[in-house]
């Protein structure tokens, strides 16, 4: 069975999808960690309560050394699972090639903007605003490869998100949060049928 290693920033919806599609065997993988840079983050939960080993990883004791000292342990913490694949499902770490470059072609990544749009953090926020200037009416969700550049991977997959002249921010954001959850499953199943 492949093994796929999660890594979050936060409340782990997306998370959830995949554990939700292994308990339901949509995806025939085992999440054999998920690691977290916050401490807090409600994703841990989450693994816990489905009996997932976890890590806590923070860069503050790094902050001194820098995050290619802190990329690199990370790496090495990592590999330790002999990760398949991994998955970044709201992570809010830039990786530097420290951690990128030893997992080379098997780390993905899920963006809630489409390719070449917003890239970087706060992207439904900014996608939001943009459309409230009229410049834009829909916007996206995109799981790709990870490179050095942020968010500028080989996109796996793309889906479109219209946005409503009716919309508040909360509204489009309920909506963009649907399609990550259902695309991050169907990318996870198509990279790892294509390794």
């Amino acid at each position: 069975m492949k093994r796929l290693v999660v890594m979050i920033s936060g409340g782990g919806t997306n998370l959830q999808a995949l554990i939700d599609a292994t308990a339901g065997q949509t995806l025939a993988v085992q999440i054999v960690l998920v690691g977290s840079n916050m401490a807090a983050a409600y994703g841990l939960v989450r693994a816990q309560n489905a009996g997932i080993p976890t890590l806590v990883f923070p860069l503050k004791p790094y902050k001194e050394r820098g995050r290619e000292a802190y990329d690199a342990a990370l790496a090495q913490q990592v590999a330790a699972y002999a990760p398949d694949l991994i998955v970044l499902a709201g992570w809010m770490h830039i990786l530097s090639p420290a951690f990128i470059t030893p997992f080379a072609g098997r780390i993905i990544n899920l963006h809630p903007a489409l390719p070449g749009a917003f890239a970087g953090k706060d992207a439904i926020a900014r996608a939001f605003a943009a459309f409230q200037r009229g410049e834009i009416d829909y916007s996206g969700v995109m799981v790709h490869e990870v490179i050095a550049e942020v968010d500028a991977g080989a996109v796996l997959l793309q889906e479109v998100v219209p946005l409503h002249p009716d919309d508040t921010l909360d509204s489009f954001a309920q909506r963009i949060h649907a399609v990550e959850q259902r695309l991050l499953v169907a990318a996870v199943k198509k990279a790892l049928d294509n390794s």
